[in-house]
């Protein structure tokens, strides 16, 4: 059976590697949507077998897409593909009509045995295809600062898998759901640091923990950064007794801070073949502007390679921002291994 296939994910590199580990003769009945809505107009423009479908991306996300199909009875089977791996998404999309779910980064195994779900027929040769990332193997990107778009889809894709391995871990601790963002990618002055965080701050008082790290030569500094009123229902999920001091929130902001940023540095790791030692956490202030903390530690940072993550938890008032800054002098480094993880 040839089926015909739809890849619905904001990422390019995770659209290109999908396409390329399905059958070859799969390969002339593949389209491809950038968001949910681009993916109901295909739905509904032509008739699709089977659909690999992103959960966190912009205009219309994943649960959006499965709510879509239900409501309007599209005969299409469902495959989840994320890096959100908490255990309520894969409840939520199954309970939404999904075939399967498959966590990011894809492995060969998993996708075959779903591939077997949606056909009896499957060829030696198939069952042993491996995830083909050599979409741009031609591209060469200048070591320019201004980030190559090819270059930034691949960060936010590679952080798009670690933020969501950071959100599991934190799930299953406060057994919550979190909610993930897509992630922000750019390289910036320090300078424009503002803007890059201008929507924490919404008028109002932050409490922020910094650690560094370092590793394969890449180095950068980790921020994080809580709203002030997100500490009274962290601290009821963490069973915290007794009065919030500032002592309490500062252990609060220090137990996040080891999840999230711990977790974080350590999906980009594996996913580029490094490993990063992190140094203590730093303070950067409490009860403050977000502006105030950047403004009196500017001369650390000059140009850097900003990624922004912005969690958030389900029915609770907690919000939070997670800045990875890789320093000037990373920048070729992780562009080296991006351009390396391509040309696999």
């Amino acid at each position: 059976m040839v089926a015909a296939v739809l890849i619905c994910d904001d990422s390019n590199l995770a659209r290109k590697q999908m396409a390329r580990s399905l059958p070859t003769d799969w390969q002339d009945k593949v389209s491809f949507a950038g968001h949910g809505q681009e993916a109901m107009e295909v739905l509904k423009r032509q008739p699709i077998d089977l659909l690999f479908l992103d959960l966190n991306m912009p205009i219309l996300d994943g649960y959006g897409v499965l709510q879509a199909i239900q409501a309007q009875q599209i005969p299409v089977k469902v495959v989840v593909v994320s890096g959100d791996i908490q255990p309520e998404a894969r409840e939520r999309v199954l309970s939404f009509g999904a075939l399967d779910f498959i966590k990011k980064p894809v492995s060969a195994e998993k996708l075959q045995e779903v591939l077997q779900q949606f056909t009896s027929v499957h060829t030696a040769q198939d069952s042993q295809k491996v995830l083909d990332r050599a979409f741009a193997a031609n591209h060469h990107s200048s070591m320019n600062f201004a980030l190559d778009p090819v270059l930034r889809d691949v960060f936010q894709e590679l952080t798009n898998v670690a933020m969501g391995q950071a959100g599991d871990l934190l799930a299953r601790l406060l057994k919550v759901f979190v909610k993930l963002p897509i992630p922000n990618v750019n390289v910036i002055e320090v300078s424009e640091l503002h803007m890059a965080i201008a929507s924490v701050e919404q008028k109002q008082t932050t409490s922020a923990v910094c650690q560094g790290f370092i590793g394969g030569g890449v180095s950068g500094e980790a921020l994080l950064i809580l709203n002030d009123s997100s500490f009274a229902d962290i601290a009821k999920l963490l069973n915290y007794e007794g009065k919030l001091t500032a002592k309490t929130e500062l252990e609060l902001l220090m137990d996040i801070g080891n999840i999230l940023i711990g977790a974080v540095l350590k999906g980009l790791a594996e996913q580029i073949d490094m490993s990063f030692s992190q140094g203590h956490p730093v303070v950067l202030g409490q009860h403050a502007p977000v502006s105030e903390m950047i403004k009196a530690n500017a001369r650390r940072w000059k140009r850097m390679l900003a990624i922004e993550i912005s969690y958030g938890i389900e029915n609770y008032n907690i919000n939070c921002d997670l800045l990875l800054l890789f320093t000037e002098d990373s920048i070729k480094t992780l562009n080296y291994k991006v351009e390396f993880l391509l040309e696999e």
